[in-house]
């Protein structure tokens, strides 16, 4: 019965010896196979040129991602050319610009604002939001004070040129998404000598990887032109219009809202990635989500996808062609690709 036992201990213990022997060698071969990560961010349509290349300022030198997307973010809202982010913007049917902006890490920490007037910088109060409050959204009137309080100017958003496009949409008050552009052309001068609306489109989403490993994302809009008072799309909403696992990686989406929020998008993006879908891959199947949901809608109306994976792979689908984003990283500055769509032009 000695001999026994000691024979049965001393197996147990070679055994246990042996598979803490293979847990180290594959925790070191893990180690050894996995790549350094592809400092990059990507952002959705041509004016993501412009935030990618304020972003890469910091991630070029090593800094964190959630900085460089504040700072890349922040390009768009500044810039009166354009119509669909932060002042300049296009106002709701009441003549109020309202703005909307999201942002998260990779540990799951976030912050967004909605319905938010009176500053430029809508990204920037979203974080405030996430590193200096309890909460995670903040809206309207709540919205302003907590911004005003935390040092933010207080300023008037609708500028003279959407000023006029407001009134000039007045005399017919017809409202109807456009495929692409939620900003039309109303022939007003472009401060930069361009047709106004002309080059616009929507929501800016943004995700990139740092030199650290590390997963951030941001979403900012004003949002549809000539929406309803107090309409808020999936941009401020956490799994809407962003998403992001550090483990996995981060999604946003571009589009009309409404139809992203019904289908928790970003967030659908993500856990399909989680399950082995490539970012193109998983963009493509939340896009076909709103297809078989709602056939007829989805040819009406334009939803993008964008998707960056852990490893720094990116990949987007839409529902319609004329989707672009933008990617940056050490290679190339200024990369603007065309997405994939479910429908032909």
């Amino acid at each position: 019965m000695t001999e026994r036992r000691r024979f049965l201990k001393t197996s147990l213990l070679a055994a246990s010896t042996l598979a803490a022997g293979k847990s180290l060698a594959t925790d070191e071969t893990a180690s050894v196979a996995r790549k350094p990560p592809t400092v990059r961010v990507a952002s959705t349509w041509d004016f993501g040129i412009a935030a990618n290349q304020a972003a890469w300022a910091i991630l070029g030198r090593g800094g964190h991602a959630l900085d460089a997307l504040e700072a890349g973010a922040r390009v768009p809202e500044a810039d009166l050319r354009n119509h669909s982010v932060g002042k300049g913007g296009y106002p709701d049917r009441d003549g109020k610009v309202t703005l909307d902006a999201s942002i998260m890490d990779a540990e799951g920490n976030c912050g967004a604002v909605a319905a938010l007037e009176h500053v430029t910088h809508a990204i920037s109060v979203a974080r405030r939001v996430m590193e200096r409050t309890p909460h995670v959204l903040l809206v309207g009137d709540g919205a302003l004070q907590f911004a005003l309080e935390q040092g933010f100017e207080k300023e008037n958003l609708l500028t003279p040129e959407a000023d006029r496009a407001w009134h000039e949409w007045l005399k017919t008050a017809q409202y109807k998404p456009v495929v692409n552009s939620e900003v039309r052309d109303y022939g007003a001068s472009h401060p930069a000598g361009r047709p106004g609306g002309k080059d616009n489109h929507d929501t800016i989403g943004m995700l990139a990887l740092d030199a650290h490993g590390k997963l951030a994302g941001a979403c900012t809009t004003s949002g549809m032109q000539w929406k309803l008072h107090g309409r808020v799309g999936d941009s401020p909403i956490i799994g809407a219009g962003l998403y992001v696992d550090g483990e996995v990686g981060g999604a946003t989406s571009t589009g009309v809202g409404e139809e992203v929020i019904r289908n928790a998008g970003s967030f659908l993006v993500v856990e399909l990635m989680r399950q082995g879908r490539t970012p193109t891959e998983a963009c493509r199947e939340a896009v076909m989500r709103i297809v078989r949901r709602k056939p007829k809608t989805a040819k009406e109306i334009q939803v993008g996808f964008l998707a960056m994976n852990r490893d720094g792979e990116v990949g987007a689908w839409a529902l319609q062609p004329g989707f672009s984003y933008a990617v940056c990283d050490a290679k190339d500055q200024r990369a603007l690709i065309p997405s994939r769509s479910v429908f032909a032009a």
